[in-house]
Order: C-alpha cells, then sequence, then structure tokens
C-alpha cells in the first residue's frame, strides 16, 4: 500500500515558460523509495471543498540501482505544467519555499525491468513526460556499461525553450556513446542548430530508426496523442504490445 506524507518545497526554478521544476523534501524526514518511472499523487481541494488529486512523475536523480530496484531519495522533484485556470497550477504555481502539501505514493510500473534482453531501448515524450527519463539515467548508465546496448530518446518540443532537461540529456549523451538524445522540434528549429536535432514530431521520427521487434524496447511517455500515433506506428513496424510501454500525461483542471 502507497504511503501518505507531506511535503515540504526547499527549492523551485522555472524550466520553461509554463513549467516549473519543484523540489521537496518529506515533512517527516523520511527519504521516499521509489523506482524510477513511478509518480506521486498530490492530494488537494477545489475552492468548493470537494477532494481532488493530481499525479506527477518523480524526477529525481537517484542512484545506480538496477532496473526494478526501489532507490532512496531525500529530496524529490517533479516539473509541474501550468494549465490556464488550473486548480493544481495555482496550487503549485503559487506554493512559497516552505509551503506544505499532501502527497502519497509511489505509484505505476513504467520502469525499466530486469528481464529485458532487447538491445535497445527507444524512449519517445512530449512536454513533462520526459520526467521519468530523466530519473532513469542512472540505471541506463549501469545498463550501457555492461556493453550490447543502446537507448535512444526521442523528445518533442515545440521550440528549444520547451525542451525540459534538454542540456542534461545533451551532456549525458556526449559523455555516453551508447546514449543517443534527439530533440524533435515541431515549430520552430533552434537559433543555432544542432546535428541532433531533428524536426517534426517524435512519432515521424521514428521511422528513422527503422524499430525493430527483435532488438527493441520502447517507451512512450507525454501528451496522448502522440502515445497514440507512437504506439501504432511502433505495431506497424512489428513490434507486439508487450515491447512497448505507455504513460499518458492528461493536463486537468
Amino acid at each position: 500500500m502507497a504511503d501518505h506524507f507531506q511535503l515540504r518545497l526547499v527549492d523551485s526554478r522555472m524550466l520553461a515558460p509554463t513549467v516549473r521544476h519543484l523540489a521537496f523534501e518529506r515533512v517527516d524526514g523520511q527519504p521516499l523509495a521509489f523506482v524510477p518511472g513511478q509518480f506521486l499523487q498530490i492530494h488537494f481541494h477545489y475552492d468548493d471543498g470537494t477532494p481532488t488529486k493530481r499525479s506527477y512523475s518523480v524526477a529525481t536523480v537517484g542512484d545506480g540501482s538496477s532496473p526494478g530496484v526501489p532507490v532512496e531519495i531525500g529530496r524529490i522533484e517533479i516539473a509541474v505544467s501550468y494549465v490556464e485556470g488550473g486548480a493544481a497550477t495555482k496550487l503549485l504555481g503559487e506554493l512559497p519555499i516552505g509551503g506544505t502539501v499532501d502527497a502519497s505514493g509511489p505509484y505505476g510500473r513504467f520502469c525499466l525491468q530486469a528481464g529485458d534482453v532487447h538491445p535497445r531501448y527507444l524512449l519517445l515524450a512530449t512536454g513533462t513526460g520526459v520526467t521519468p527519463y530523466r530519473a532513469m539515467l542512472p540505471q541506463i548508465e549501469k545498463l550501457l556499461a555492461q556493453g550490447g546496448r543502446e537507448v535512444v530518446l526521442l523528445y518533442g518540443a515545440r521550440n528549444e525553450t520547451e525542451l525540459l532537461y534538454g542540456e542534461e540529456f545533451e551532456a549525458f549523451a556526449q559523455s555516453h556513446p551508447g546514449f543517443v538524445f534527439h530533440g524533435c522540434l515541431s515549430r520552430q528549429p533552434r537559433a543555432v542548430p544542432r546535428p541532433s536535432d531533428r524536426s517534426g514530431h517524435v512519432q515521424g521520427v521514428l521511422a528513422e530508426l527503422a524499430p525493430d521487434a527483435t532488438r527493441d524496447i520502447a517507451y512512450l511517455c507525454g501528451n496522448p496523442n502522440m502515445v497514440d500515433a507512437a504506439f501504432n506506428a511502433l505495431k506497424e513496424f512489428g513490434l507486439p504490445v508487450p515491447q512497448i510501454r505507455r504513460e499518458k500525461y492528461i493536463s486537468s483542471r
């Protein structure tokens, strides 16, 4: 059963014009044990008193535990998109340092799995759907160190200001030859384009990678339209459903 606890905001910064990175610690001082890829739920009330909740993937970069093994962290980081008129946006967008929120978790199975033996991982994301992959970086590093593995991250955004944690992924790619990062920009290219950039939506860039059922495991996280389109494209390339893992991010008021 998932824990229920209070979180205290200890740091925050803007990642993009409409996305805020928030760092919390548990008020009870306990670490959070989570498997990278899992999410928390933030509990609060609408103005009329009706209880509600929102889900946010944990973005914290933990240690290099093996896939499927929980990581203990003291600093719990999430990325929050601003939704015009959104109740969660009002709560988390205006939360001051030292402010507290009620939370529960972790939940979810959108995680790297120890039993996977396919040599290539295709990670697709849009928006804040990239946060679980940030948390997975130490596990990805461990996988790559074992040899015979490749990880490709296709990250879709409208322009370069919306590539959340983009510089972190770029730096990881430069220091880990088995990791490839493509920023897929659908509206506006960078002022100074990079060789790894791609134009268009992530599901459109998939064909360049020639997905193959004998080689690939795919992870899809973010906008439901992207997830559905990429899922269908991967099936057309012959990937069976068990080799395609999905997590949809739906904006709620």
